[in-house]
């Protein structure tokens, strides 16, 4: 877009004493006459620029307008610079990279130091997610209606939402938007989803409110937890929900207590630890992980007596 470019060039000049036009337009993969066409529309917003002719001729801004060559310091730019990373560790397309190198020109050991932050937002599913995420970034730009199958526990819907906000969050990407179905804001999980289409239809943005990227935002706690676990999954329950949770008993044994806002993500989660955790609360689900434990052992249960191999 032009507007990128006319930016990407005044960033140039504020930290290069002189370029030239081939210079410029080699950066920018565009004409000579493109590069020249954007310098006098900088000059017509205000901002005087000198060109030269000659050897040492080229493009600068007038001596005495030039501001600093950054208005950020080095840690505010590698904060920068750490997150346009790891949005290029899920984008793929190199777009970032070359943002990258137009925020460092004239410093680009800002790019090759160690940083202290590496964000990488790459996923094993990168082959289905990437062409996802650039494709709601299209329907969010241009204002479009996407249709899709969703896969949830309650079942396979087709939606149709008009996508606001494109959320990494709880080690997963999602959409925020308005769902014409439900007829209501939703959040939805780009794993979930198939079928994906980028609608004809435009639509008009709605008076809604900002997404707040608060952890229990979209999925409220609903039940209070309460489960004994086994010093052999104290690690698993750490990293999931934080020593906090975590309460030692005098036989060693760990109490476990926690909001929860899904009823069949608990239960699966109580199930992958086995033996090793026994639920106490909510009492009512207790029954059902039982007689869910018991369809599993009549599953894997060996007839006549025959030992399983």
């Amino acid at each position: 877009m032009k507007i990128d470019r006319l930016i990407g060039i005044l960033s140039v000049l504020l930290q290069k004493e002189k370029v030239t036009a081939p210079y410029l337009a080699d950066k920018f993969e565009v004409s000579r006459r493109t590069i020249n066409r954007d310098i006098e529309d900088i000059c017509k917003a205000g901002i005087p620029i000198v060109t030269t002719r000659g050897v040492n001729g080229g493009i600068s801004i007038m001596e005495g307008y030039r501001m600093d060559k950054t208005l950020l310091t080095s840690r505010e730019m590698q904060s920068i610079l750490a997150g346009l990373r790891s949005l290029d560790s899920v984008s793929f397309t190199g777009q970032y990279r070359q943002l990258m190198d137009k925020l460092s020109v004239g410093n680009h050991d800002l790019i090759h130091v160690d940083s202290h932050i590496m964000i990488n937002l790459s996923s094993w599913y990168k082959e289905t997610l990437t062409p996802k995420i650039h494709l709601f970034q299209e329907a969010i730009e241009e204002c479009r209606l996407t249709r899709f199958s969703y896969f949830s526990p309650s079942g396979e819907t087709s939606r149709c939402i008009e996508p606001y906000t494109l959320v990494f969050q709880w080690s997963s990407w999602y959409v925020w938007g308005y769902c014409c179905l439900r007829e209501d804001y939703r959040m939805f999980k780009l794993n979930r989803m198939a079928d994906l289409e980028l609608c004809q239809e435009h639509f008009t943005k709605r008076n809604m409110p900002a997404y707040e990227n608060e952890p229990t935002g979209p999925f409220p706690v609903r039940f209070q937890v309460k489960a004994i676990c086994q010093p052999a999954v104290k690690w698993r329950i750490i990293e999931e929900f934080g020593i906090e949770s975590l309460k030692e008993m005098e036989d060693g044994r760990l109490l476990f207590q926690a909001g929860y806002s899904d009823k069949e993500n608990l239960m699966g989660w109580v199930l992958s630890l086995g033996s090793q955790i026994e639920l106490l609360e909510p009492e009512a689900f207790r029954k059902e992980l039982a007689e869910t434990a018991g369809r599993i052992r009549a599953l894997y249960q060996p007839e006549n007596g025959e030992s399983v191999i």
